[in-house]
């Protein structure tokens, strides 16, 4: 298999098809982490194509030394920044709320099984966290990456990724024990 530094360096030199094998190895990768991230399928593809896009125009910054995957989660992890610091994403999010207030009670709705709601409980929870806290465990946790490299991507140290990971995972079981503890109060 072709090294991705190998496929950078064909892409330099205007290899559509190198381009087409680096997208194709990474885009479901990136769309996972983007849609961790905003919990919107479509959102997710669109802004997962955007960050393909602006992968093609800079990578010409891309320097063999680091690794391209590193360098593509940084793109990804700045480019999910500047979308939640949007005005579309704020208007997203106003029309989702007007929906959900305007929407039936599903509640009694026989099919919502109890651990598609444990999932949208955790998935609440992480984006309830800071955005350096849920990156770092969404990277951790869903992507498989390794302390060093989530380092790299979020230009921070070793160390400062692990104190993210553990109060960020301190923050979640709270919050989980806190949504257990309201349930059984019930």
């Amino acid at each position: 298999m072709i090294s991705d530094c190998d496929l950078v360096i064909e892409i330099k030199a205007g290899s559509h098809s190198a381009m087409e094998v680096l997208v194709k190895r990474y885009y479901q990768q990136i769309y996972s982490f983007i849609y961790r991230k905003t919990g919107n399928k479509d959102i997710a593809y669109d802004l997962t194509q955007e960050v393909f896009m602006k992968m093609l125009k800079h990578i010409h910054t891309f320097e063999e030394k680091a690794q391209f995957k590193t360098w593509l989660y940084t793109v990804a992890v700045n480019h999910c920044t500047d979308y939640f610091r949007s005005k579309s994403y704020q208007v997203s999010k106003m029309t989702e709320e007007l929906e959900e207030q305007h929407s039936p009670d599903s509640s009694g709705v026989p099919y919502i099984f109890e651990r598609k709601e444990k999932r949208k409980e955790i998935k609440d929870a992480i984006h309830s966290l800071p955005d350096y806290q849920s990156d770092t465990i969404i990277l951790k946790y869903y992507h498989d990456l390794k302390i060093k490299e989530i380092a790299l991507i979020m230009e921070t140290s070793e160390s400062t990724v692990k104190s993210r990971l553990r109060q960020g995972m301190e923050k979640l079981k709270g919050l989980l024990q806190r949504g257990d503890d309201v349930d059984q109060a019930k």
